[in-house]
C-alpha cells in the first residue's frame, strides 16, 4: 500500500521533474540531453551491443570516480563484460562518458515510477545491477525482484543523518532494503546502520576510492606550474554553498588585522574551486563584491596561474581536474565540512599528496576522516577561521608540511584493495557473462 502510495506521488511529480530539469539546463546544458531516457524512452542506437549486460549505477560524480575504479577491476576479471551505466547529473554522466568501451551503453537512470523502471529493465535486460554507495529506490528494488535480476549496493556507506531519515519511512525504506540481493559496506559503522534499515549486509569491503589513481599528466602539469610559485597554495576544495563567504570572511580577518597577520594572509595563493560548476560564476561574483581580485582557472595560460598580489584570489572553474588543483597545492581546507552538510570526499586530496584542513562536518566520511586524521594526513578545525589559521600554519612550515605529505602517502598506500574485494564478491552474480 505505502509503495503504492509512493508510485502515485513519483507519477505525479514528472512534470516537476521535467519543469527542473529545463531550469537547471540554463546552467548546465547537460541536463537538457535525452531527457526521454529519464522516463524509460530510448533511442534505438542505445541498445548494449552484445548480450549479457551488466547494470552499473553511480549517480553523481564522486560515485562515477568510484565506478571507475571498479570497472577497472571488473574488466580485467570478465574482458567480455557490456555495461550499462546510469546516472542522476550532469557531472556524473560527463564523467562516465570516459569510461565506455565498445559495446556498452549510457543512460540516465529512470525516474523510479514502475512504467519508467519497466522499460528501462525491458530495453536492457540487464543480468545483474550494481549499485554504487547510497542509491537505493523502492520501485527499482521491486521490478528487479520481480525480474530475477539480482540488485547489488556496492561501496555502500549510511549515515547516521540518513538512517534516522530512513527509519522515519520505514514502511517504505525497509522493503526496499531488504529486497536488495546483496550489500557490501565500505566501513562497520555503515553495515550496522543499513542493517538496521533490513539490507542484507554480506561484508565489510573498505572504499573503493582509495584504489583511484590521481591522473598523472595532471600532477606533471601542477608540479611545473608549483615550481614557478614563491609561495604555498592554499585551496577550499569542492566547497559547497554558504562556506566561500564564511572563507572570505576569515580572508578579510586576516587582512584588516595586525601587520604581522596581513603578512600571514600574504604568505600564500589563495584558490576555491566550487563543488558545482552552476555556481561558478556565483562564486566569482561574490569574491569581487568582497574586494578581492578574481583570477580564473579558464583565464591561466599554459605557464599556469599568473603570479598575484595579496589581493587576489584564484577560482578552479574547470571540471575533471582536481588532482591538478591538489597537486598544485599545499594543503586544502575540506568542502562541505565547514557548514552541516557530511563533508566531501578527502582521499582524492591525501591521494595526491594533499594534506587536508576538515571543518566539524564529516558526517558521510566519518571513518575516511578519523582515519586521516589519525594518520596525520588531515587536522580538524573547529570553523572555517580556525581552519584556514591551521591551514596557514601548515602551509608555512617546511617540516610539518613534508610530514603531513608523508602521512598522506602512507594513508593512501594502507586503505587500497576494495575493487578488487568486491569484484570476487560480486562475481557469483555474473556468472552469464562469458
Amino acid at each position: 500500500m505505502i509503495r503504492s502510495l509512493y508510485s502515485l506521488l513519483m507519477w505525479a511529480l514528472q512534470p516537476a521533474l521535467k519543469a527542473k530539469l529545463q531550469k537547471r539546463g540554463q546552467v548546465e546544458p547537460g541536463y537538457l540531453e535525452a531527457i526521454p531516457e529519464r522516463f524509460g524512452m530510448y533511442a534505438p542506437a542505445n541498445t548494449a551491443q552484445g548480450a549479457p549486460c551488466v547494470w552499473m549505477h553511480a549517480v553523481s560524480l564522486g560515485e562515477t570516480r568510484a565506478a571507475a575504479v571498479l570497472l577497472d577491476a571488473l574488466r580485467q576479471a570478465l574482458p567480455n563484460v557490456r555495461i550499462v551505466l546510469t546516472h542522476g547529473t550532469a557531472t556524473g554522466r560527463m564523467q562516465g562518458q570516459t569510461l565506455l568501451h565498445e559495446g556498452d551503453v549510457q543512460v540516465w537512470q529512470p525516474w523510479d515510477t514502475p512504467q519508467a523502471v519497466q522499460r528501462f529493465l525491458t530495453h536492457f535486460k540487464p543480468i545483474a545491477g550494481l549499485v554504487l554507495e547510497t542509491e537505493v529506490w523502492p520501485n527499482c528494488v521491486h521490478a528487479c525482484q520481480q525480474a530475477h535480476i539480482p540488485l547489488l549496493l556496492v561501496n555502500a556507506r549510511m549515515s547516521e543523518k540518513s538512517m534516522r531519515k530512513a527509519l522515519r519511512l520505514s514502511g517504505l525504506s525497509k522493503p526496499a532494503y531488504a529486497g536488495l540481493t546483496g550489500v557490501w559496506a565500505q566501513t562497520p559503522a555503515d553495515a550496522q546502520r543499513l542493517q538496521r534499515l533490513g539490507a542484507p549486509v554480506q561484508g565489510v569491503l573498505g572504499n573503493l576510492k582509495f584504489d583511484a589513481q590521481p591522473d598523472a599528466a595532471l600532477l606533471a602539469q601542477a608540479l611545473l606550474w608549483k615550481k614557478r610559485l614563491q609561495r604555498p597554495v592554499i585551496v577550499l576544495a569542492s566547497s559547497r554553498e554558504g562556506e566561500e563567504a564564511l572563507w572570505l570572511d576569515a580572508l578579510q580577518a586576516l587582512r584588516d588585522s595586525a601587520l604581522d597577520q596581513q603578512d600571514h594572509l600574504r604568505a600564500a595563493h589563495w584558490l576555491v574551486v566550487p563543488r558545482h560548476p552552476q555556481r561558478f560564476d556565483e562564486v566569482g561574483q561574490l569574491i569581487a563584491q568582497r574586494g578581492w581580485s578574481v583570477v580564473r582557472r579558464s583565464q591561466w595560460s599554459n605557464a599556469g596561474p599568473a603570479v598575484d598580489d595579496a589581493n587576489t584570489i584564484w577560482l578552479g572553474d574547470s571540471m575533471g581536474e582536481m588532482a591538478l588543483y591538489f597537486g598544485l597545492c599545499d594543503v586544502a581546507l575540506l568542502g562541505g565540512s565547514f557548514e552541516p552538510l557530511g563533508g566531501q570526499n578527502l582521499i582524492e586530496a591525501t591521494a595526491c599528496g594533499c594534506p587536508v584542513v576538515m571543518g566539524p562536518h564529516t558526517f558521510n566520511f566519518a571513518q575516511a576522516a578519523e582515519l586521516a586524521q589519525e594518520a596525520g594526513a588531515a587536522e580538524r578545525a573547529q570553523d572555517m577561521s580556525h581552519a584556514v589559521t591551521l591551514a596557514l600554519q601548515i602551509a608555512c612550515s617546511g617540516a610539518d608540511e613534508n610530514a603531513h605529505v608523508a602521512a598522506c602517502a602512507v594513508f593512501s598506500q594502507q586503505h587500497r584493495g576494495a575493487a578488487q574485494r568486491t569484484v570476487e564478491a560480486v562475481l557469483p552474480y555474473l556468472k552469464a557473462v562469458s
